[in-house]
């Protein structure tokens, strides 16, 4: 493998790893209407290798933007097949070993790792590790809102409109603005379901200073997106 083709894969695993969530984005709004999560998902990370393959920057056009159709397009192809998504027994076992190494990740550091990181501590291809990620119970929801410490996760029942998948991209994008601290207290608090004492634990602050920082996110949040 030459140095252009090598540059190109770097490329495209990066493109898959910094935007598997927008699978979980495009799986949520297909919840509880005949078929697994997991194949929701399993199919959407299907579509996110494509569009990672096929885009071109040179067209102007975000990832994000250009990446959604396309995983929505193999999301409801396995509603048209009526659910095919088949797992094999190695793919199984390897989704099991990436997940106990992901969440030994997020202990230690206090933030999920990236495709590149887990790939380089199991000793397996960045391709290989989304495979297994793709065929695992995913573990974060982008479709709820905690209003206290312990509130439970809440599915937002709505119809599907692709017009909820573009906000939550551009909440996404607000996400990745903020500093590194904010985004991994909101990151503990809302995708990870910490209480705010156990995310003090992780950040080393103290609960009230998480409360009070928490507040001052989220209303930096709620402008940056109106």
């Amino acid at each position: 493998m030459n140095a252009a083709e090598i540059s190109v894969k770097e490329s495209r695993d990066r493109l898959v790893t910094e935007n598997l969530g927008l699978v979980h984005l495009c799986a949520n709004r297909f919840r509880n209407r005949g078929i697994e999560y997991e194949e929701l998902y399993s199919s959407g990370c299907v579509g996110l290798v494509k569009a990672a393959n096929s885009f071109d920057e040179d067209r102007g056009v975000k990832f994000s933007t250009y990446a959604v159709p396309v995983i929505l397009g193999e999301i409801k192809r396995i509603f048209r097949d009526g659910g095919t998504v088949k797992v094999s027994r190695s793919l199984k076992e390897l989704s099991l070993k990436a997940v106990r190494e992901k969440n030994s990740f997020i202990s230690r550091n206090g933030r999920e790792p990236s495709i590149a990181e887990l790939a380089q501590e199991m000793g397996c291809e960045p391709d290989e590790i989304a495979e297994a990620l793709s065929a695992a119970q995913p573990c974060l929801s982008l479709t709820r809102y905690v209003e206290s410490d312990e509130s439970e996760e809440q599915d937002i029942p709505s119809p599907f409109r692709e017009a909820d998948i573009y906000e939550g991209i551009a909440l996404k994008q607000a996400m990745d603005r903020l500093e590194a601290d904010d985004r991994k207290l909101i990151f503990l608090r809302y995708f990870r379901s910490f209480t705010q004492s156990r995310a003090a634990a992780v950040l080393g602050m103290t609960q009230v200073q998480v409360s009070r920082r928490e507040k001052k996110i989220l209303s930096e949040l709620r402008k940056d997106l109106l």
